[in-house]
């Protein structure tokens, strides 16, 4: 058995999932870099992870198919003996807008549910017992879509609603060997969402979003991972938590400056 703690991280070729490999490679975590299909991405976060001392796998597979979850888990336990955290970051969507219904066929629901949700599921189901011998952690990526009904489709929406419920349940049901905790991001500015609605759109939302909310900035991948890694290598009695990482729009607006009364000395 590997004396270094093991993470496997979904979806981590690219983005958050990447990042959060990468910080995690150097607390002295080995790791399992799953990727769906962004393989020369994955093969330079791999590299960059051993580079930070960390020994690495590298798989490809599709978390919606419950045969390649199992892969992945077995994969860790015959290479390093252990898993300690599981980061459910592997996602999609469909940019289809909130009121664009037509947009949205069965088909793309179920599939925008079978990675966001069936995918976490499975990910938990074969790691899980592995991970109550660690007395280790699980730590979903959620959003902020799915605690005010906002994003960038009712799909998505729905599946991280779905996440943070699954979040809740989990932390009861695993719990005390499993913390499981939940990151709600606002916008982050990766590849993703400019890939998702184009870059001249990507800069106008950024601009509005930051606008609006409190922090007056939207999060970044390694925000992020900040985030996920805190849940993984400290939190010790924090489970069940869904932690908003949104710039406070769940404030809604930002209050205007206050303006000087009278008699105030600037």
């Amino acid at each position: 058995m590997s004396d270094r703690k093991v993470a496997i991280i979904t979806g981590a070729g690219t983005g958050v999932g990447a990042a959060t490999a990468l910080s995690l490679a150097g607390r002295g975590y080995n790791l399992l870099v799953n990727y769906s299909r962004s393989e020369a991405e994955a093969q330079a976060s791999e590299a960059a992870c051993k580079e930070a001392g960390a020994d690495t796998l590298l798989m490809q597979g599709d978390v919606s198919d419950d045969g390649d979850c199992r892969r992945m888990a077995e994969a860790a336990i015959e290479r390093w003996g252990r898993i300690d955290a599981l980061v459910n970051n592997a996602g999609i969507t469909s940019f289809a807008g909130v009121a664009n219904w037509d947009a949205l066929d069965a088909a793309t629901f179920e599939r925008i549910f079978g990675v966001n949700v069936v995918g976490a599921f499975q990910m938990v189901r074969a790691c899980a017992p592995h991970l109550k011998a660690a007395r280790g952690c699980i730590v979903n990526v959620s959003s902020i879509a799915g605690a005010l009904g906002i994003g960038s489709s009712v799909a998505y929406i729905a599946s991280k609603g779905a996440i943070n419920s699954l979040t809740l349940h989990l932390a009861r049901s695993l719990a005390p060997e499993i913390r499981v905790n939940a990151v709600c991001p606002g916008l982050i500015t990766t590849r993703w969402f400019v890939d998702g609605v184009g870059r001249e759109s990507a800069d106008q939302i950024q601009a509005q979003y930051e606008k609006t909310v409190p922090l007056q900035t939207a999060c970044s991948a390694e925000d992020v991972a900040d985030a996920i890694v805190w849940l993984v290598n400290g939190a010790r009695t924090t489970t069940g938590e869904l932690l908003l990482l949104d710039s406070g729009m769940h404030l809604g607006r930002a209050a205007p400056a206050p303006k000087p009364s009278a008699g105030e000395v600037g």
